[in-house]
């Protein structure tokens, strides 16, 4: 299949699979005498692999360990594991930051009378970079 069709199968743009191809998340595409582009069904499950894994919010550099993992046979689950554990982490810790700042941005909301009066302590927060808060 050409690089449309693939783009359709795949949910990804072909933008992005001649981006994952230019990085060496995927081999590159076989050609037809005229240049275009040729997908096997194996180069749509590893685009599926590969849109799988970023959905899951692994960054580039996971994905190319996880289809090396993937690929390997021969492989540890337990690498496969310390992978995917190391990544919760990482989300556990931006969803704490998300928290936090999400709570501080409520705070901000809530002192803020939102009337017709020009003081605004979101605003002044944000002059202030932060460092003193209303309340």
């Amino acid at each position: 299949m050409n690089i449309g069709q693939a783009a359709k199968s795949s949910g990804l743009s072909a933008k992005m699979i001649r981006y994952y191809e230019s990085i060496g998340l995927l081999h590159p595409a076989t050609r037809t005498d005229s240049g275009y582009r040729l997908y096997s069904a194996n180069d749509l499950h590893t685009l599926a692999f590969i849109k799988r894994s970023r959905d899951l919010g692994f960054s580039l550099e996971e994905v190319g360990k996880l289809l090396t993992l993937w690929q390997d046979r021969a492989r540890a689950s337990a690498d496969v594991k310390a992978l995917a554990h190391k990544h919760i982490v990482e989300l556990n810790q931006k969803i704490e930051e998300l928290a936090g700042l999400r709570d501080t941005l409520q705070d901000l909301v809530e002192h803020c009378q939102g009337n017709d009066r020009p003081d605004c302590p979101i605003l002044k927060d944000l002059e202030s970079g932060g460092c003193c808060t209303s309340g």
